[in-house]
């Protein structure tokens, strides 16, 4: 089909069908998701029914000057849930490509409550931010889908205990080029690592690792988390450093250019 049109065409289509895999990996993640979101929500309907029970209890025994703290309660958990649930229609929502100036750090703590709620608790999460990590200029709703795929792939790759790392840092990569930065081009960049204590890859896997479609996960996973993760990073400039082994877990890391000093903020 592609062969009869022309190179404007091809080009559109192409950029639509690239569209359409990226919403689709993301609707895979919030299925991924889906369990642990059903069950915070449940958790908060049942803490305000619980609360608003109460409430009604006392009213009945002419204590009403003791519903206070429980109605403050079930407020809360309304919040929560109501913040939880426009965090994921946000996700999900299919939006157009908009670059802008993004701190990496702002956005990760943005994530932070989505992304320990996709984790068990037999996983930690370590947050380590670099205080003077430099800005780039992407995507920022596709910089969260590529950041919460690796995690969630991270999560899977310690299926009993384990801890999940994400780190911050400036990194400038020099023209004779360092074994951390693959094959980065030369620049300053902002390095986000997220590395697991998990299973690790054998190098078989490791050298098809960012094939799309490509997965050792139970058949009906997608397996475009690396490869979604790739193309963003390359997309904006960047790439993508991947290093594994069996028994000492994973690291995956995000290359995204600094801010260029022409760039508007």
């Amino acid at each position: 089909m592609l062969e009869h049109m022309n190179e404007k065409d091809a080009v559109e289509a192409l950029r639509r069908a690239q569209e359409a895999l990226r919403h689709l990996q993301k609707v895979d993640s919030i299925a991924q998701l889906s369990g642990g979101i059903a069950h915070d929500l449940n958790n908060a309907l049942q803490n305000i029914v619980a609360s608003l029970e109460l409430v009604r209890t006392l009213n009945r025994a002419g204590r009403s000057g003791e519903t206070e703290r429980f109605i403050a309660t079930a407020v809360n958990a309304a919040r929560g849930a109501a913040g939880l649930n426009q965090r994921v229609v946000s996700f999900s929502r299919r939006q157009p490509y908009t670059p802008r100036l993004v701190s990496m750090n702002e956005l990760i703590l943005g994530m932070e409550d989505l992304m320990r709620r996709s984790l068990p608790r037999s996983i930690q999460l370590e947050l380590k931010l670099s205080a003077d990590a430099w800005q780039t200029f992407c995507d920022a709703n596709q910089a969260e889908s590529a950041l919460l795929n690796l995690i969630l792939n991270a999560r899977d790759a310690m299926p009993d205990e384990g801890t999940l790392t994400i780190e911050t840092s400036n990194a400038s990569v020099e023209r004779n080029g360092t074994a951390a930065a693959g094959d980065v081009a030369p620049g300053d960049y902002v390095r986000v690592a997220v590395t697991d204590s998990g299973t690790g890859m054998e190098r078989e896997v490791m050298e098809r690792a960012f094939e799309a479609f490509f997965t050792t996960k139970a058949p009906g996973t997608l397996g475009l988390g690396l490869t979604m993760a790739d193309e963003f990073a390359r997309q904006n400039g960047g790439g993508v450093n991947l290093q594994s082994a069996i028994g000492r877990g994973t690291s995956v890391t995000l290359y995204l250019p600094r801010r260029p000093k022409s760039q508007p903020s």
